[in-house]
């Protein structure tokens, strides 16, 4: 049996990204109809906030399609700014509103389903940067990084999912 590889990258592809914009659509709808406070509070022991899990998820799928394109030196250092930095990425700062920081959201969206749709192939891998948190001498595909990017946003919807409850009562997933 001779197998269209074509056909099969583009239903992967596909299917990679039904599964982002599954994820993100549970995000969004999430922050659906807060008001910038609301956005900005933090109901639960965690420092989290729905304004801040829209940003930080913008900013870490940026950083991974940047690690795509451009390998480990794309991504953030490890010294004690970049945790500083980290940490600011989790925050909706004062003049942050909801609107600008899903506005972002959507740019960075746009430019992912555009880098996973011309990539010449899922294949393409990078070793990962020196971390606490990667095993040493690793390599991540393409493939590999969007799993990770489809993971961390349904485990931050979840949280986002939360949060929202705990606010005003409403439940996005269930």
């Amino acid at each position: 049996m001779v197998t269209d590889i074509t056909t099969d990258t583009r239903q992967e592809r596909a299917d990679l990204l039904q599964a982002l914009t599954k994820q993100r659509q549970f995000l969004r709808q999430t922050v659906k109809d807060l008001t910038d406070q609301q956005a900005g509070l933090r109901p639960t022991a965690s420092q989290l906030c729905l304004g801040g899990i829209i940003k930080h998820v913008s900013l870490g799928e940026s950083g991974w399609v940047d690690f795509i394109l451009e390998g480990p030196g794309a991504m953030a250092e490890t010294d004690e700014a970049a945790y500083e930095a980290h940490a600011a990425g989790f925050r909706m700062e004062e003049g942050e509103t909801l609107a600008d920081l899903l506005a972002r959201y959507e740019q960075v969206s746009r430019r992912t389903d555009e880098v996973v749709a011309t990539l010449p192939s899922l294949d393409a891998s990078h070793p990962l940067p020196e971390a606490p948190w990667f095993e040493p001498g690793a390599h991540w595909s393409a493939r590999q990084v969007l799993l990770h990017i489809i993971a961390e946003t349904a485990q931050h919807a979840g949280h986002a999912d939360i949060i929202r409850e705990t606010i005003d009562g409403s439940k996005t997933m269930g």
